[in-house]
């Protein structure tokens, strides 16, 4: 797995050789919305997203194509709000769907590649404010994917808590209820719970 700080310098010429200009580096920025699943990520990542379309913005939504859950191409919270977007299977694919947008918003944003920080820096770069939501850890409590770069770059980070169903505290852990080893493995209320610190490593 690369560091960011790797993919930084492997791609640094490309990025800083990007014509722009002071008023666009200026306005562009990077917003990272993460915590457990059931935290309320999504929800929060679509209200941003609808003001920014009430603002008239032009706004594009992307998430992994992998994420089928609730619907192939909405993103749909856990309250069943959903706001319409791209499926792609890459983080490359983002730069190549973002011309001539002003907000960009990305779901699930564990699931990408690790190539996920250096495209929103591009973004950033560019002058488009970035909305990135995901989990900041898998189930094994460990930093999931890109997410601790992205949270590294970001101008603002919002961590959600959700309420842990075992004793009601705030909850920032994803406890999976059944057997499978795979990092990644999508599910919903029958394979994952919420809990807290405490309640997490009790159940592990």
């Amino acid at each position: 797995m690369l560091s960011y700080i790797s993919i930084l310098n492997r791609n640094h010429v490309t990025l800083f050789n990007e014509p722009f200009n002071r008023k666009q580096l200026h306005r562009g920025s990077i917003e990272v919305i993460c915590g457990s699943m059931f935290s309320g990520k999504t929800e929060e990542l679509i209200r941003r997203l609808r003001r920014a379309e009430i603002a008239k913005l032009h706004v594009e939504i992307f998430k992994p194509a992998i994420d089928t859950r609730y619907d192939e191409n909405a993103i749909v919270s856990h309250d069943l709000n959903s706001i319409q977007s791209t499926p792609v299977n890459s983080a490359e694919s983002i730069l190549l769907l973002s011309n001539n947008v002003q907000v960009v918003g990305i779901d699930e944003a564990q699931f990408f590649d690790d190539n996920l920080p250096m495209v929103c820096l591009k973004l950033a770069a560019k002058g488009m404010r970035v909305i990135v939501a995901g989990l900041d850890m898998d189930y094994l409590g460990q930093p999931f994917g890109p997410m601790p770069a992205l949270m590294a770059i970001a101008e603002y980070v919002t961590k959600v808590q959700a309420v842990c169903l075992q004793c009601g505290n705030p909850a920032s852990h994803s406890f999976r209820k059944i057997e499978n080893d795979a990092q990644v493995m999508l599910g919903e209320k029958e394979s994952y719970e919420p809990r807290c610190r405490m309640c997490y490593n009790l159940g592990k």
